[in-house]
């Protein structure tokens, strides 16, 4: 696949969860390469500093650090906040990318199920913490921007605002794809309280397509095998996973652009129902309570 050249981004400053591995380091990784200040969030101290070590070693930039945030707990998205706020440093770029897939049935340290709790709540509740650094940092000609990775799953997903944990019938299937879902929701909804504002902040959700990563750790070992065998066919690399959400980071062509859905650098439609404004709207509040923040949309 080719990779896009872009603009160095000096005097940038990027986000990155789960920027340790998999297509979250590439991310890191480029942008480091393109000049930006880069922090890497994520829930492991060694794996973070050795992604940290061989970023500078690679890219020769030496403003690439680690901040621990566990997005299973509220708290430490709480003190990751506090963290980075205390650099007292601009934001300019958000990527929301961490994330699991289909593990067994479990909660989170704050009683929600894993899928859920992980991939969409915490970054919900990251990317509201970080949404008024963001805004301050945007301006009308180089906007600030969020950008959430989702997954082509999210086609199948149902969102269930009555079970949002599914706890009435837990499947991993089921589970990953809503919490994927409700990423596309929790973007256009985002996307569409920016504007209402006037804020000069983005926001947008990429697809990287099905990527070779450790993701698939807790997949069946027949599956397994079969991806292994297939991989080099079917699977992209963590780094061309990744292409995209470095388009959508700093693109010049998508300057001021929000709300949409990206696939291979290009934008695409999304699920229908993903669209439904009310369906977004009572998703918002509903996480809003969730997490324990106001809901902003009340003052729009």
């Amino acid at each position: 696949m080719h990779l896009q050249v872009f603009p160095l981004q000096c005097g940038k400053v990027a986000i990155v969860t789960g920027g340790s591995g998999g297509i979250g380091y590439h991310t890191a990784k480029q942008m480091a390469r393109l000049d930006m200040h880069v922090i890497i969030a994520g829930n492991c101290e060694n794996e973070g500093q050795e992604a940290v070590r061989k970023i500078k070693e690679e890219t020769l930039n030496e403003k690439v650090e680690f901040i621990h945030c566990d997005l299973a707990s509220m708290k430490s998205i709480q003190q990751f906040v506090q963290q980075f706020g205390v650099k007292n440093c601009p934001l300019h770029v958000l990527v929301n990318n961490a994330g699991v897939m289909l593990v067994p049935e479990r909660k989170t340290e704050d009683g929600f199920e894993e899928h859920f709790g992980v991939n969409y709540l915490g970054h919900f509740l990251l990317t509201n913490l970080l949404l008024d650094m963001l805004k301050q940092s945007g301006t009308h000609s180089l906007n600030a921007r969020v950008i959430s990775v989702s997954s082509a799953v999210h086609y199948v997903g149902e969102l269930h605002l009555n079970d949002l944990q599914s706890r009435y019938s837990y499947s991993p299937h089921g589970a990953y794809a809503q919490s994927k879902l409700a990423l596309v929701l929790f973007t256009y909804r985002l996307q569409h309280l920016l504007t209402a504002e006037g804020s000069f902040v983005t926001a947008n959700v990429v697809d990287p397509g099905v990527v070779d990563t450790d993701l698939y750790r807790h997949v069946f070992w027949a599956v397994r095998m079969v991806k292994r065998i297939t991989s080099w066919l079917f699977f992209k690399t963590a780094e061309e996973g990744a292409s995209t959400s470095i388009y959508a980071a700093v693109s010049p062509e998508l300057e001021g652009v929000g709300g949409t859905y990206l696939y291979n650098e290009q934008r695409t439609k999304s699920v229908d129902v993903s669209y439904d404004e009310e369906l977004q709207r009572k998703l918002w509040t509903e996480s809003c309570k969730m997490v324990g923040i106001s809901d902003i949309s009340r003052c729009l």
